[in-house]
């Protein structure tokens, strides 16, 4: 049992109020991973209590052999009172959106820690709608990986599934599990899942190559011109810097290295590089300038790797609670 699942148990067993007041003293980072734990817990048996609780043990034996149930509400008001109610939505809307991505079942836990090399030949003869299921599962990057291997068409198929996928019955699970197990010695779920869906896709975009990136919404924009929107209020791309605040612009440059920052402007817009050079001391931007004058040619990919750590680092900045990425569906509620 790891730390963060015993700090989720003992404030579930604090009842609302104490625990509001506990985690008063949390980063949101802390709070969005506990209350992440807390989400994924059904049922706190006492003995759960005393093993996690220390010098709260001598209370749970007063309180008699019991059953703590979990309801999603109470994690709701916790979350709330230590919070207010604004900063509660944007942290439970995380909550929720991590545990889509990453459900409690071991089939997929395993599926998590498998080369996407291996799980390619897999593709190649199953049903788009089991590879769907498949991908789903995956991490971003793994999925990522793959769907950059597969033809336009095939792709753009399972894509489109991969998006529709709702509420997975654990008997579907389990038959991609075994048609698994002769390959990679896997063993059955045991639960229904909710997988796939516009968030995960985003995700999965988000690990992609421009290139495919753009195929791909084109795509499903063929489709669905809703759904493609709705993804790409989702994505946080390389252009969606721009968005984000003066303040929060020179909070991200103090955690990219020199490096990564004169690839990714390699190719910039001039838009993008002017936001970045006003965000910077004159002396730093103009040595910036000259280094990126005087960068030899360099791959798309090396650009676009660039690119993608920036990002990377603007999301974890945000989980911190450092910087605010305004999603353009959440644009309306600035005044």
């Amino acid at each position: 049992m790891t730390n963060v699942e015993k700090a989720a148990i003992l404030l579930l067993s604090l009842g609302e109020e104490q625990a509001a007041k506990i985690m008063k003293n949390f980063s949101p980072s802390e709070i969005k991973h506990v209350g992440r734990c807390m989400s994924r817990l059904s049922e706190i048996s006492d003995e759960d209590i005393e093993g996690v609780a220390g010098d709260f043990c001598a209370l749970a034996r007063q309180k008699g052999k019991r059953i703590v149930s979990v309801d999603d509400n109470a994690i709701k008001n916790i979350i709330k009172k230590a919070l207010g109610d604004d900063k509660a939505k944007e942290v439970l809307r995380m909550i929720e959106e991590e545990s889509l991505k990453t459900p409690d079942n071991s089939v997929i836990e395993k599926l998590r820690n498998i080369d996407p090399k291996v799980l390619m030949d897999f593709t190649k003869m199953e049903h788009p709608q089991t590879i769907a299921l498949m991908l789903a599962l995956l991490r971003p990057d793994q999925a990522a990986e793959i769907l950059e291997n597969l033809s336009s068409d095939r792709r753009n198929e399972i894509v489109n599934r991969m998006i529709t996928l709702g509420s997975v019955s654990h008997e579907f699970i389990e038959e991609m599990a075994r048609t698994l197990e002769s390959e990679l010695n896997f063993e059955g779920a045991r639960s229904e899942q909710q997988v796939g869906g516009i968030s995960m896709m985003a995700e999965i975009l988000n690990n992609m190559s421009r290139s495919s990136e753009n195929e791909i919404l084109d795509s499903v924009e063929e489709v669905n011109s809703d759904l493609a929107s709705e993804i790409r209020n989702l994505m946080f791309t390389f252009d969606d810097i721009l968005k984000l605040t003066d303040k929060d612009i020179r909070e991200l440059i103090k955690e990219i290295s020199k490096e990564d920052l004169i690839r990714a402007l390699k190719v910039a817009e001039n838009e993008m590089k002017d936001k970045i050079f006003g965000n910077m001391s004159s002396r730093a931007a103009e040595m910036l300038k000259e280094d990126i004058e005087l960068m030899p040619p360099i791959r798309l990919s090396e650009v676009e790797e660039a690119q993608k750590k920036i990002i990377e680092t603007a999301k974890r900045l945000e989980s911190e609670g450092k910087i605010t990425i305004t999603r353009d569906s959440e644009k309306d509620e600035f005044v």
